[in-house]
């Protein structure tokens, strides 16, 4: 891939994650389980995520080590593969913990192309 088709791929990761960030706000981690459109949005929200760091080349992977890229597409596979042993715990923690920091690492890298 490009650098312009990264900068693009980037960009639709972070709109993600501060989307699943978004949503997240006024939620509480019980609401993964009893409210099945925010549980199915949150986790739509991660394979996107994951689904896009996919498509960030090589080289952009191994430039900026500091983002999980193999964690975060690791991440998506599960869910795709896995969805019917999806861990709430695990899901709440990625948007409402590590989906912060990567946003402000994505940010970095988004305004830095």
């Amino acid at each position: 891939m490009s650098r312009l088709d990264d900068s693009i791929t980037l960009r639709q990761m972070l709109d993600h994650v501060e989307e699943a960030v978004a949503l997240s706000k006024g939620h509480k981690r019980e609401d993964i389980e009893t409210d099945r459109v925010f549980f199915l949005a949150m986790l739509k929200l991660v394979e996107i995520v994951g689904e896009a760091a996919t498509r960030i080349s090589e080289p952009m992977q191994t430039a900026h080590p500091e983002i999980p890229w193999r964690e975060i597409i690791g991440t998506r596979n599960h869910l795709i593969h896995g969805y019917d042993a999806v861990d709430y715990n695990i899901l709440w923690e990625i948007v409402t913990g590590d989906f912060v920091p990567l946003a402000l690492q994505l940010k970095a890298l988004v305004t830095k192309g």
